[in-house]
């Protein structure tokens, strides 16, 4: 991955840093990302919580999925989901790709929840399928 990268919100306040290359790059399209990102797709990027450096005022809000939750962290200035956490993946946190704002991020490794894929949505490129 090469140097630190930083994630940030809108505004700025809500900064993620990291060293480390992310565990794995994940495109879900459940309906629930889909209402986080108010796009057909949330994208994050794994990382072990222990790696990431957070700095910043941040709220927390939680959803719950059947056997799970997810809790979203997002900035009180300007509202940007930066990063969140599943109950099924202790010690891990997602950072959504796009708050790195980097064109050259590595592609997603895997893509789920593709029941709820939007039709016109196609990958290149390698990855794992889930439904």
């Amino acid at each position: 991955m090469g140097g630190t990268r930083t994630a940030h919100c809108g505004c700025g306040q809500l900064r993620v840093e990291t060293p480390e290359a992310p565990l794995r790059i994940t495109t879900c399209h459940c309906s629930d990302c889909q209402r986080r990102t108010g796009s057909p797709f949330g994208h994050g990027a794994w990382f072990e919580k222990d790696t990431v450096t957070i700095t910043g005022a941040m709220k927390s809000w939680t959803r719950h999925i059947e056997d799970r939750a997810v809790i979203n962290h997002f900035c009180p200035t300007c509202g940007g989901v930066v990063m969140w956490e599943a109950t099924k993946r202790p010690g891990r946190i997602a950072v959504a790709v796009g708050m790195f704002a980097d064109r050259n991020f590595p592609p997603p490794d895997n893509s789920i929840f593709e029941q709820e894929m939007h039709p016109w949505i196609s990958f290149t490129g390698e990855m794992e399928h889930l439904p």
